[in-house]
This record gives structure tokens, sequence and C-alpha cells, in this order.
């Protein structure tokens, strides 16, 4: 949903006996009755695939368990799985699955625009989806692969900006670049000015992560 519906939406659960929390203030909250328990999502935990109007306007009507809903769209999903990448859960696999059976119906100006700043991400997971499915490797548009091979190209040819202490790996993954930006002195890609995240969310988002001391930041 969309980030200011959320206390709205939450408030409501509670109305109806549910148990809610805002779990992690910058993507989620939650609502809980007894076994059951519902997440309010309203963007993403790397803060990157904040939901906004494209989500809704684009979404794909459909029944769940005889109930009317409107799905996420593809584009949504691949773009927020897309930047998943932890030790414990990797979403490639999914983006591959996806591809396999709807990327010939993809607005595929869309979901590079969603990517933004983080194409390589996308090219990434386009180049592995050649390797998974040699057979459907056309599947993926030749003007699609061109452009993004040829920003990769004039990046290589501009070399790298020296200047810019920046990690992007907390985008992929919350726990396994911490020492990069502990230790190794580099500004995490997800605080500002670039970033979404406050000091506040990286350190709650930190802080839950299993077995990991709560002091740390």
């Amino acid at each position: 949903m969309h980030p200011d519906e959320c206390e709205r939406v939450l408030e409501v659960f509670a109305q109806s006996g549910f148990h809610t929390e805002l779990t992690f203030p910058h993507w989620l909250g939650k609502a809980r009755s007894g076994d059951d328990m519902v997440d309010v999502i309203f963007s993403s935990g790397n803060g990157c695939a904040r939901v906004d109007e494209d989500w809704f306007e684009h979404s794909i009507a459909d029944r769940v368990l005889d109930v009317p809903v409107r799905l996420i769209p593809v584009e949504e999903m691949i773009w927020s799985k897309g930047l998943i990448m932890e030790r414990e859960r990797y979403d490639g696999a999914d983006i591959a699955h996806l591809l396999r059976v709807r990327a010939a119906g993809l607005d595929w100006r869309r979901l590079i625009r969603r990517f933004g700043p983080n194409w390589r991400v996308l090219l990434s997971h386009l180049t592995l989806f050649g390797f998974v499915y040699p057979g459907h490797r056309d599947l993926i548009p030749r003007p699609v692969m061109r452009e993004l091979i040829g920003r990769l190209q004039r990046e290589i040819a501009q070399g790298a900006d020296e200047g810019d202490p920046t990690c992007r790996g907390t985008l992929l993954s919350r726990e396994q670049y911490l020492v990069d930006i502990e230790r190794w002195g580099y500004r995490d890609a997800r605080r500002g000015p670039d970033g979404t995240m406050s000091d506040a969310d990286v350190a709650c988002w930190t802080a839950a992560i299993q077995g990991r001391a709560p002091s740390a930041a």
C-alpha cells in the first residue's frame, strides 16, 4: 500500500481486534490475531522499491481463494526481488521463472526505469537468465540487452569514479556488506543523500539480523 496509508490500515486492524505494530518504520507493519498474520508492506527492506501509484495502476486483476484481488505487477515484482541477495535468501530463481513465463508481455521500458541507477543488477539477472535457460535466451529482447550492455561499455570506457566512497552492496544485503560500512569507511548507499533510509531506519533494520548484537548500527 501507499506509505501514507499504513498507519490508517493498522488502525483498522487494531479496531478489529488484531495486535498491530510498525515493525520497521521504513517499509513494514504487521497485524496478528492468534496464528494469523498480515504483512502491511509499503516499501522494501533496502528502501528502494517504495510503493507508488504505478503498483496499483498496473496491477493484475485476479481471484485468490475465490476473493477478487489486485496482484502486484510483474515489473514491480522483478524490481523488488531483484535486489534481494542475502546469504540466506536469494530471489534470482524467482526472477528467472517470472521471465520464463512473462518476458514476452513485460513493459521493458518501465522495468528499466524502475531499476534506475541500479540497472547493473537488472543486467546481471538477464545475463543469468541466458545461462539458466540457454534455449530461451531470445525471450529477452535484443534491444534491451544491447541498451544495458551499451551502458556497461560506456562505464568501462569512462573508468572508475575514484572519488565515490559509496558501497551499494547494502542495497543487496543488510548484513554481508556491513564490514564495508563499519570498518572500511564506505558510505552506505541506503542513507541520504542518494538513499531513502535514515540512520534510525538502518539501525533498526540491522539490529533485527538474527544473532547480531543489538547495539550494532
